[in-house]
């Protein structure tokens, strides 16, 4: 009997990388969800990861803690630098964390090679991206090419494969794909800046680009916001 290939899925919590887990489940993954508490503000999403990882049927959900913040630097961990809101960002925003994908990437790697897991599932999106440098192609590549000279299972001959699968989708076709696969999106927080009950801004980039798809898709956006006009 071929035993179930295992894989590693990066889980925020939000409305990507539910649909993420929701494809790698799909796919026949035995799915080992991995969150990362890296000194975000928006807290709240690290609960929302725990209920969409069970929703959805992971093998085992962690929690791995960074503390990215120490160094400031974007506006998801440093309260004195405020999120945008209402108005979109030209270039690489206030709201982008330096290294962040980087370090995950390389949290999941580390698990992976523990478990024998040969993939690792990650929900970045390089078409209603907010401009962030680790969403894009040539970064997951060069990632799995560094991830495989980097561990004993890639010189061994295991190597490890990132998946973006999300990669070339709109959050319309995202959406789309998710709820067909059964993904309840109520469960989801996407807000920079959500209050603790997970309930949204309604006003900042990443309310605005959820916003948008689930109107885009034709499909009822369950997102409590905190404001009438959100």
């Amino acid at each position: 009997m071929t035993s179930t290939p295992r894989a590693i899925v990066l889980l925020s919590g939000g409305l990507d990388s539910a649909t993420c887990l929701a494809i790698a489940r799909n796919q026949g993954f035995e799915a080992y969800a991995l969150s990362v508490a890296y000194g975000q503000r928006h807290q709240a999403e690290l609960a929302a990861s725990r209920r969409v990882a069970d929703h959805l049927g992971a093998r085992e959900h962690r929690l791995a803690r960074v503390e990215l913040g120490q160094f400031g630097g974007s506006a998801l961990t440093d309260p004195d630098i405020d999120v945008p809101e209402d108005t979109e960002s030209d270039g690489i925003p206030v709201t982008y964390v330096p290294a962040r994908n980087t370090v995950m990437l390389s949290i999941a790697m580390a698990w992976a090679e523990v478990l024998g897991a040969r993939d690792v599932f990650v929900g970045v999106n390089a078409v209603d991206y907010s401009g962030y440098p680790d969403c894009r192609p040539a970064f997951i590549e060069a990632f799995q090419t560094m991830a495989n000279l980097a561990t004993k299972a890639g010189i061994e001959g295991h190597g490890l494969r990132i998946h973006a699968p999300l990669i070339d989708l709109s959050k319309a076709d995202i959406i789309r794909r998710g709820t067909a696969l059964g993904v309840d999106y109520g469960l989801t927080v996407s807000c920079y800046q959500a209050a603790d009950d997970g309930s949204a801004c309604g006003r900042c980039d990443a309310c605005r680009l959820r916003r948008a798809g689930f109107e885009a898709a034709g499909l009822p956006d369950p997102t409590p916001y905190q404001h009438r006009n959100g």
